[in-house]
């Protein structure tokens, strides 16, 4: 019989916490119709105060009213939801990003006539599944917080319902998006069928017990094909080539700040759900997954920034440069993968899928918003012809869309140098093909400077068009962008935010092995 003891609650109160003020922030829009600022208001404050929960629950273990809150980990319902390190990290960076996007988002959807209520409610439902995804330590509990989460990211994505491009990447998102889940449920299902649970850390024992009851030097057919379904699906969910196809015309169709949270909280809570699953439950094969990975993130950086090479248009452009962040965040994955059981490597390519998250996650969602802030009046496009001349337009956002462009380039100390100098080092210390995959991510991170660069260019050495409206940025924006960029810097460049992200990194990265 399932107990609610003090520690289930706590440890289910950061999820069932943003769950409420989705609703609160429905309730309050009946209070003050026509007041976008309030709602705001109220989904940020109420974002602040459940990231201080998250940092005050931590991961739990025990609560003693002698003593408090001790750390560790704690399984709930029966161990198909933990609270663990990974989780309190997720949570942490999956507020974050919701934060920032309520506050990028009103600036541009208010001129355009769209609710702001409804944007934050359908954000903050689709962060609550992210957070689930997290802390699912069940096959059945993953996959319905992954729906969770994609759901509300459809209505986002087609939000602009009267805007042609916006309704057709929401339907493209929205059926590649559902084959993909039933071909990931197809996986989920076969893994049941062989290890005879739904729990990942039975499945993780019951997987190997197969394995090595069969003896037949590889895995049985019916398995490899649910793990081939599991990586199709999971490959999906994350934009990884040859299955990106839905990403550019959904981040183009898309609203402004929508198209950053579709580009950093998906993604996210994509790898929360590889690393549950494949290092979790199913790392005691992984050297039957690993090489198919290899061959992703180098497909996938290498195509993701040559199509990006050739795009005029920013959102595109940003949204194949997602499409190879993806394969450097791989390219940590395949060094856990290939890394003998036990070693440094091991644990340091967790640690750069985690590190590398929350670094892409400011950069990126800060290079979006500095694209909503230029749209704020309508009728301004995203060519990147629209930039030309905005250092002396805008200088304070031109000089952020400096930094934010850098940090993506991999230009030190900013935060997204040090994300792929923790992606490069496990797989040079593996070795092997590896070597060879850490040098094409260094070739492609030089080769990325090209198109990113170029926005510098337009920005500082072409003269704006004629009668380039003036670039008025909002005050919520302005408060988000300079979150954005305190978290771009700080984590590069100020030592007691780059040890908390680490020792964070380093206990998710733990608490996986």
């Amino acid at each position: 019989m399932i107990q609610f003891d003090q520690n289930t609650l706590l440890a289910l109160l950061p999820v069932v916490g943003t769950a409420l003020l989705a609703m609160i922030v429905i309730v309050a829009d009946i209070i003050w119709a026509e007041r976008p600022r309030m709602i705001t208001t109220v989904a940020a404050l109420g974002i602040l105060v459940l990231m201080a929960l998250v940092v005050v629950v931590g991961p739990i273990s025990v609560f003693d009213f002698n003593v408090g809150l001790l750390d560790g980990a704690t399984e709930v319902f029966g161990g198909i939801y933990v609270r663990d390190g990974l989780t309190a990290l997720l949570d942490l960076l999956m507020l974050s990003i919701a934060l920032m996007t309520v506050l990028f988002g009103p600036d541009y959807l208010r001129p355009r006539g769209l609710p702001v209520a409804e944007f934050a409610a359908m954000l903050l439902f689709a962060i609550t599944g992210a957070m689930l995804i997290g802390g699912a330590r069940d096959l059945l509990m993953l996959f319905i917080a992954l729906e969770l989460m994609v759901l509300p990211g459809y209505m986002l994505a087609g939000y602009a319902k009267r805007d042609g491009l916006s309704t057709e990447g929401a339907i493209k998102y929205f059926l590649l998006g559902s084959f993909s889940s039933a071909i990931f449920l197809f996986g989920l299902v076969l893994i049941f069928g062989y290890s005879g649970t739904t729990n990942i850390t039975a499945v993780a024992s019951g997987i190997v017990a197969t394995v090595s009851e069969q003896g037949l030097g590889g895995l049985a057919p019916g398995l490899a094909m649910g793990l081939a379904l599991l990586t199709t699906g999971a490959a999906f969910k994350i934009a990884a080539v040859p299955f990106h196809y839905w990403t550019p015309d959904a981040y183009q169709g898309s609203p402004t700040p929508v198209t950053g949270y579709l580009s950093v909280g998906p993604k996210v809570a994509a790898f929360a759900l590889i690393l549950r699953l494949f290092v979790e439950a199913l790392g005691g094969v992984k050297g039957d997954w690993t090489p198919f990975v290899v061959i992703l993130a180098a497909m996938t950086m290498s195509l993701g920034n040559l199509v990006a090479l050739t795009q005029d248009n920013i959102k595109r452009m940003l949204a194949y440069s997602s499409i190879a962040h993806t394969g450097y965040i791989l390219v940590g994955l395949a060094a856990f993968g290939a890394a003998p059981d036990g070693s440094a490597a091991e644990s340091a390519g967790l640690f750069g899928v985690l590190f590398y998250s929350v670094a892409y996650s400011f950069m990126n969602l800060g290079a979006f918003a500095v694209v909503a802030a230029m749209q704020r009046r309508p009728g301004v496009t995203s060519q990147i012809v629209t930039f030309s001349g905005l250092g002396r337009r805008a200088p304070g956002l031109a000089l952020l869309m400096t930094l934010f462009l850098l940090s993506l380039v991999g230009i030190p100390p900013l935060a997204g140098f040090w994300a792929k100098v923790n992606v490069i080092l496990p797989a040079l210390q593996v070795g092997g093909w590896l070597t060879l995959l850490a040098v094409l991510t260094m070739l492609n991170a030089a080769a990325a400077a090209f198109y990113y660069l170029r926005v510098v260019v337009y920005m500082y050495f072409r003269d704006a068009p004629e009668n380039a409206p003036p670039v008025n940025v909002g005050g919520s924006t302005r408060v988000g962008l300079g979150l954005a960029a305190a978290g771009t810097i700080a984590i590069g460049l100020v030592p007691p935010v780059t040890v908390a992200v680490i020792t964070a990194a380093e206990g998710a990265a733990r608490a996986l092995l």
